[in-house]
Formats: structure tokens, C-alpha cells, sequence
């Protein structure tokens, strides 16, 4: 399956924020290596968050490489004739802010960067899945933790 969320998502849970949970609409990717989604409706108590609009965005979008690499050349007499090429995929959750009282609002941009040796997805898929589950797992589980650490600056 691919990337194609289930809507309503729900939110991780994060202190101020009560069963939140975001709906999400298809949007028009950027780009034709890309899907999109915007959240359209939001659920629970989440006093002060707005929807997606022009001047305010709130997306969610997943890019793969425009060309997917092949596993490189082997032999096993010298190993790699060349770099292994690494398939690159991101995720990015855009949110628009407001900085100040009365200010326009600026856009929060939340980049993911997931590298992926080629060959991984064929030969080794079960580490991939596992990399892929503590990475959500960590940030699911300490949702409150970072949005404080981007509060406070500390760690």
C-alpha cells in the first residue's frame, strides 16, 4: 500500500491538546513525485488551531525520488564497484503561525528525511519496517516532550 492516509488521523497526544484529530482532504501535490493532503476539519479540543487556507497552510506531504535507484553492481570477488545509490524520501508537514499579536502568519516547516539504500526494500524490508516503527513509535510516544523542547530551546 502506499502513502494514503486514513482520515480522520489521530493526533499524538500533546499537553494542551485534547483527542485531537485532523481530517484530511487530497490536495494537489507540488510536484507528480509527491501526494498531498491538507487537514480540512479538526476534532477534539484544540482551542486556537485553525484549518488549512492560502495565508495559513496546514499540509502533509510525502515525496519519493523522482527516479527510483537500483542496488548497484556486485561482484563478489571485490564487493561494490560503485557508491550503493540511496533512494531518498521526504516527509513534510507544513503549519501555518502567527508570531506576534497582529502579524501575519509564517509558516512552520517540518522536514523528514529518509534515506533508503537501494536493495534494502527487496532484501532486507524487515529492518526497513522496523526503523520505520520505532522512528514513529519515538515520536508518537514523546509528542509533548518535543513540542516542549520547541517551546522551551532545551533538551
Amino acid at each position: 500500500m502506499s502513502f494514503t492516509p486514513s482520515t480522520p488521523v489521530t493526533g499524538a497526544a500533546v499537553t494542551g491538546l485534547t483527542s485531537p484529530t485532523y481530517t484530511l482532504t487530497a490536495d494537489t501535490a507540488p510536484a507528480v513525485n509527491a501526494k498531498q493532503y491538507y487537514v480540512s476539519a479538526l476534532g477534539g479540543t484544540q482551542t486556537g488551531v485553525t484549518t488549512h487556507s492560502v495565508s495559513s497552510p496546514f499540509t502533509v506531504a510525502m515525496w519519493r525520488p523522482l527516479i527510483l535507484k537500483a542496488v548497484a553492481f556486485f561482484s563478489s570477488l571485490i564487493g561494490f564497484k560503485q557508491a550503493n545509490p540511496i533512494n531518498r524520501y521526504s516527509y513534510v508537514v507544513i503549519k501555518g503561525a502567527t508570531p506576534a499579536s497582529g502579524a501575519t502568519a509564517q509558516n512552520i516547516v517540518m522536514k523528514c528525511s529518509i534515506e533508503i539504500p537501494a536493495g534494502v526494500e527487496t532484501y532486507d524490508v524487515v529492518n526497513l519496517k522496523a526503523a520505520i516503527s520505532l522512528f514513529g513509535g519515538v515520536v508518537f510516544a514523546n509528542a509533548t516532550g518535543i513540542s516542549d523542547t520547541f517551546a522551551s530551546g532545551t533538551l
